[in-house]
């Protein structure tokens, strides 16, 4: 156990690169969003420089004022981090490394996600994983401390940067308010109840084309009594996957980016929640859908079963087999499908996103001193 900090000796001025609020609607965005509103209901008196390019439209008080830059990328790290270096006495970078190389004088603290750009087998996307690979080293020499989203994530980081070690702190994330909204806000189009639900952007990690062969494994009643729902965006090199998904023809409905709401319903109306990814860094899907009362299969390896505990069921997501064994254990016996909801939402109460906050600001708080 971590002692507790000690309160800074004066208020902060702290700077958060916070594009992803309005750029990216799941994923960093979700986490730099809720990170935002957690800090807001917090008392500290410290103030907050948000640095993006558009403002995010939300019940902020007056600690946080944005500073906006509109120039692309990498112009706006530079411009972010000379005027960081000017106005704050320490940085949290959310969305990139670049800018921790730029930094003058004040400390910054980055959020490391994952090292699946250092795991071909991944397939990470192509343009994404040479600038992750490029930025990440000069970044880490620079960085005052590290926060990993899961333990799985800082031992990966230790693995490939040893020097990195005894200066990361395991901050994991929390479970988004949309996603208890009331079911009247969803859509009134949702599929009935009773289908596997899949979330995520369609890349190849999130091993789609094992889970397709892993449903067509399962007997035909069960295929006909539950259909497959697909949620998430197009990715890269999406041909395997989308071809598997078109495969199964009316028995799998592709739904594309949906609202949280309509996401919440989803999670509460499935039978089954799969998600055989191959590698995460949290895996905040599993999360959410253990809140919203889904039972989840998901994979045994990397952070998962960090998030999962003994409130889900676990495969082998290099097996199809095991997707299919465990998929079929769930969908045929509803008693353990309740078992799983009620283990799910008891034990995705302990994962918040003040709880995140928390130790991100007792971070920021320990390397500014």
């Amino acid at each position: 156990m971590h002692a507790p900090p000690a309160p800074p000796a004066r208020p902060l001025t702290i700077g958060i690169d916070a594009r992803a609020a309005v750029e990216v609607p799941a994923g960093r965005g979700r986490l730099v969003r809720e990170l935002l509103l957690a800090l807001a209901r917090r008392d500290e008196p410290h103030a907050y420089r948000c640095y993006a390019r558009t403002g995010w439209d939300a019940p902020l008080d007056e600690r946080f004022g944005w500073r906006l830059l509109p120039q692309p990328d990498p112009w706006w790290h530079m411009r972010a981090a000379a005027a960081a270096s000017r106005e704050c006495d320490v940085f949290l970078s959310t969305n990139s490394y670049l800018t921790l190389w730029m930094l003058r004088g004040i400390p910054g603290v980055p959020i490391m996600y994952d090292l699946v750009a250092f795991e071909p087998s991944m397939r990470p996307n192509r343009r994404s994983s040479l600038i992750e690979r490029a930025t990440l080293a000069p970044a880490l020499r620079r960085s005052a401390a590290v926060l990993c989203i899961s333990q799985a994530t800082e031992e990966a980081l230790v693995a490939h940067f040893p020097r990195a070690r005894g200066r990361t702190e395991v901050a994991p994330l929390g479970v988004a308010q949309g996603l208890e909204a009331s079911a009247d806000a969803a859509s009134s189009d949702l599929p009935d109840a009773g289908f596997v639900l899949a979330v995520g952007t369609l890349e190849p990690r999130k091993n789609l084309p094992r889970l397709v062969a892993a449903y067509r494994a399962l007997p035909t009643e069960l295929q006909a009594a539950h259909p497959l729902v697909v949620v998430g965006k197009l990715g890269w090199e999406t041909g395997e996957t989308t071809a598997a998904l078109d495969s199964l023809g009316d028995r799998c409905v592709r739904l594309g980016y949906v609202s949280d709401a309509d996401l919440a319903e989803l999670y509460r109306r499935c039978a089954a929640f799969c998600y055989p990814s191959l590698g995460e860094g949290f895996g905040l899907p599993v999360l959410e859908a253990m809140a919203a009362g889904a039972p989840v299969v998901t994979s045994d390896c990397s952070s998962l079963p960090e998030v999962g505990g003994d409130a889900v069921e676990y495969a082998d997501p290099t097996s199809v087999a095991s997707i299919a064994a465990a998929l079929e254990r769930v969908l045929r016996s509803p008693q353990r499908r309740a078992e799983l909801r009620d283990r799910g939402r008891e034990r995705a109460r302990g994962f918040t996103w003040d709880r995140f906050a928390a130790i991100t600001l007792a971070t920021l708080e320990r390397v500014a001193r």
